[in-house]
Protein backbone atom coordinates (compact mmCIF):
# COMPACT_ATOMS: atom_id res chain seq x y z
CA UNK A 1 0.00 0.00 0.00
CA UNK A 2 1.54 3.26 -1.12
CA UNK A 3 0.89 6.32 0.94
CA UNK A 4 1.23 9.78 -0.54
CA UNK A 5 4.42 11.46 0.53
CA UNK A 6 3.84 14.43 2.83
CA UNK A 7 6.21 17.37 2.50
CA UNK A 8 8.30 17.96 5.61
CA UNK A 9 6.93 20.43 8.12
CA UNK A 10 8.43 23.85 7.62
CA UNK A 11 7.97 27.18 9.31
CA UNK A 12 7.25 28.70 5.89
CA UNK A 13 3.99 26.78 5.63
CA UNK A 14 2.74 27.67 9.08
CA UNK A 15 0.20 30.43 8.77
CA UNK A 16 0.71 33.11 11.36
CA UNK A 17 -2.14 33.62 13.81
CA UNK A 18 -4.04 36.75 13.01
CA UNK A 19 -4.64 39.03 15.96
CA UNK A 20 -7.97 40.81 16.06
CA UNK A 21 -8.05 44.50 15.28
CA UNK A 22 -9.78 46.49 17.99
CA UNK A 23 -10.46 50.11 18.89
CA UNK A 24 -8.32 51.44 21.72
CA UNK A 25 -8.53 54.69 23.68
CA UNK A 26 -5.14 56.16 24.60
CA UNK A 27 -4.64 59.10 26.96
CA UNK A 28 -1.47 61.17 26.88
CA UNK A 29 -0.29 63.83 29.30
CA UNK A 30 1.94 66.27 27.40
CA UNK A 31 3.57 69.66 27.82
CA UNK A 32 1.25 72.41 26.61
CA UNK A 33 3.62 74.02 24.12
CA UNK A 34 3.61 74.73 20.39
CA UNK A 35 4.31 71.75 18.14
CA UNK A 36 3.50 68.93 20.58
CA UNK A 37 0.23 67.99 18.91
CA UNK A 38 1.93 68.08 15.49
CA UNK A 39 4.60 65.67 16.75
CA UNK A 40 2.01 63.24 18.14
CA UNK A 41 -0.08 63.38 14.96
CA UNK A 42 3.08 63.06 12.87
CA UNK A 43 3.92 59.80 14.62
CA UNK A 44 0.54 58.35 13.61
CA UNK A 45 0.57 59.58 10.03
CA UNK A 46 4.24 58.79 9.45
CA UNK A 47 3.68 55.14 10.30
CA UNK A 48 0.31 54.78 8.61
CA UNK A 49 -1.78 54.51 11.79
CA UNK A 50 -5.28 55.94 11.64
CA UNK A 51 -6.81 58.24 14.25
CA UNK A 52 -10.55 57.73 14.66
CA UNK A 53 -11.02 60.43 17.29
CA UNK A 54 -8.79 63.10 18.78
CA UNK A 55 -9.44 65.56 21.60
CA UNK A 56 -6.96 67.94 23.18
CA UNK A 57 -7.26 70.41 26.04
CA UNK A 58 -5.13 71.99 28.71
CA UNK A 59 -5.87 70.25 32.01
CA UNK A 60 -3.35 71.73 34.44
CA UNK A 61 -2.79 75.42 33.74
CA UNK A 62 -0.17 75.94 36.47
CA UNK A 63 1.98 73.04 35.21
CA UNK A 64 1.31 73.81 31.51
CA UNK A 65 0.07 70.28 30.86
CA UNK A 66 -2.49 69.13 28.33
CA UNK A 67 -4.33 65.86 27.85
CA UNK A 68 -4.65 64.26 24.43
CA UNK A 69 -7.22 61.49 24.04
CA UNK A 70 -6.79 59.40 20.89
CA UNK A 71 -9.01 56.59 19.65
CA UNK A 72 -7.22 54.35 17.16
CA UNK A 73 -7.51 50.81 15.82
CA UNK A 74 -4.92 48.08 15.66
CA UNK A 75 -3.81 44.68 16.84
CA UNK A 76 -2.40 44.34 20.35
CA UNK A 77 1.09 44.41 18.87
CA UNK A 78 0.44 47.60 16.86
CA UNK A 79 -1.08 49.35 19.91
CA UNK A 80 1.97 48.43 22.00
CA UNK A 81 4.19 49.85 19.23
CA UNK A 82 2.19 53.09 19.17
CA UNK A 83 2.40 53.44 22.97
CA UNK A 84 6.12 52.77 22.99
CA UNK A 85 6.78 55.29 20.21
CA UNK A 86 4.60 57.93 21.89
CA UNK A 87 6.50 57.41 25.17
CA UNK A 88 9.74 58.35 23.39
CA UNK A 89 8.50 61.77 22.28
CA UNK A 90 10.16 64.24 24.67
CA UNK A 91 7.17 66.43 25.67
CA UNK A 92 5.03 63.33 26.40
CA UNK A 93 4.96 62.61 30.15
CA UNK A 94 2.63 59.62 30.27
CA UNK A 95 0.78 57.29 27.88
CA UNK A 96 -2.05 55.10 29.18
CA UNK A 97 -4.26 52.63 27.31
CA UNK A 98 -7.59 53.41 28.96
CA UNK A 99 -9.32 50.53 27.20
CA UNK A 100 -7.66 47.98 29.46
CA UNK A 101 -8.19 49.79 32.76
CA UNK A 102 -10.64 48.34 35.30
CA UNK A 103 -12.41 50.42 37.91
CA UNK A 104 -13.16 49.79 41.58
CA UNK A 105 -16.65 48.63 40.63
CA UNK A 106 -15.29 45.82 38.45
CA UNK A 107 -16.33 47.56 35.24
CA UNK A 108 -13.76 47.46 32.47
CA UNK A 109 -12.95 50.11 29.95
CA UNK A 110 -12.93 53.84 30.31
CA UNK A 111 -15.83 56.19 30.84
CA UNK A 112 -16.18 57.65 27.35
CA UNK A 113 -18.38 60.54 26.29
CA UNK A 114 -18.73 62.51 23.10
CA UNK A 115 -20.84 65.51 22.15
CA UNK A 116 -22.71 65.75 18.84
CA UNK A 117 -24.67 68.61 17.38
CA UNK A 118 -27.13 67.28 14.79
CA UNK A 119 -29.24 69.32 12.36
CA UNK A 120 -32.45 67.71 11.07
CA UNK A 121 -34.83 69.33 8.59
CA UNK A 122 -38.35 68.08 8.12
CA UNK A 123 -42.04 68.80 8.23
CA UNK A 124 -45.19 67.11 9.44
CA UNK A 125 -44.90 63.53 10.63
CA UNK A 126 -41.13 63.39 10.10
CA UNK A 127 -40.72 66.45 12.31
CA UNK A 128 -42.81 64.89 15.07
CA UNK A 129 -40.94 61.57 14.80
CA UNK A 130 -37.57 63.38 15.01
CA UNK A 131 -38.72 65.13 18.21
CA UNK A 132 -40.03 61.88 19.70
CA UNK A 133 -36.78 60.02 18.99
CA UNK A 134 -34.70 62.91 20.29
CA UNK A 135 -36.62 62.63 23.55
CA UNK A 136 -35.91 58.88 23.72
CA UNK A 137 -32.17 59.55 23.25
CA UNK A 138 -32.28 62.49 25.70
CA UNK A 139 -31.13 64.89 23.01
CA UNK A 140 -31.73 68.53 23.79
CA UNK A 141 -33.17 70.94 21.22
CA UNK A 142 -30.76 73.91 21.04
CA UNK A 143 -32.22 75.60 17.95
CA UNK A 144 -35.42 75.25 15.97
CA UNK A 145 -37.48 76.88 13.27
CA UNK A 146 -40.50 75.90 11.20
CA UNK A 147 -38.38 73.61 9.01
CA UNK A 148 -35.48 72.36 11.16
CA UNK A 149 -34.14 71.33 14.58
CA UNK A 150 -30.62 71.34 15.97
CA UNK A 151 -30.14 68.70 18.65
CA UNK A 152 -27.35 68.44 21.22
CA UNK A 153 -26.57 64.91 22.35
CA UNK A 154 -23.94 63.59 24.75
CA UNK A 155 -23.06 59.96 25.36
CA UNK A 156 -20.97 57.02 24.30
CA UNK A 157 -19.90 57.13 20.65
CA UNK A 158 -22.12 54.11 19.89
CA UNK A 159 -25.18 56.01 21.19
CA UNK A 160 -24.37 58.96 18.93
CA UNK A 161 -23.89 56.61 15.97
CA UNK A 162 -27.36 55.12 16.57
CA UNK A 163 -29.03 58.53 16.90
CA UNK A 164 -27.43 59.77 13.68
CA UNK A 165 -28.44 56.60 11.81
CA UNK A 166 -32.05 56.97 12.99
CA UNK A 167 -32.15 60.64 11.95
CA UNK A 168 -30.91 59.99 8.37
CA UNK A 169 -34.31 58.99 6.92
CA UNK A 170 -36.00 61.80 8.91
CA UNK A 171 -34.04 64.58 7.21
CA UNK A 172 -30.51 64.63 8.63
CA UNK A 173 -28.73 67.67 7.21
CA UNK A 174 -25.46 68.05 9.12
CA UNK A 175 -23.48 66.54 12.01
CA UNK A 176 -20.65 67.93 14.11
CA UNK A 177 -18.91 65.71 16.70
CA UNK A 178 -16.32 66.62 19.31
CA UNK A 179 -14.40 63.37 19.55
CA UNK A 180 -14.09 61.11 22.58
CA UNK A 181 -13.24 62.40 26.04
CA UNK A 182 -12.37 59.54 28.41
CA UNK A 183 -11.31 58.85 31.99
CA UNK A 184 -10.34 55.70 33.82
CA UNK A 185 -12.86 54.22 36.24
CA UNK A 186 -12.27 54.23 39.97
CA UNK A 187 -10.59 56.66 42.36
CA UNK A 188 -7.03 56.44 41.03
CA UNK A 189 -5.79 58.97 38.48
CA UNK A 190 -4.57 57.93 35.09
Amino acid sequence: MNRPVQPPASAYFIEAEKEPVEARTLALIVDNEPGVLARVIGLFSGRGYNIESLTVSETEHEKHLSRITVVTRGTRHIIEQIKSQLDRIVPVHRVVDLTRQAGDDGETGPIERELAIVKVAGEGDQRMEALRLADVFRAKVVDSSIDHFVFELTGRPSKLDKFIAIMKPLGLVEVCRTGVAALTRGADPM
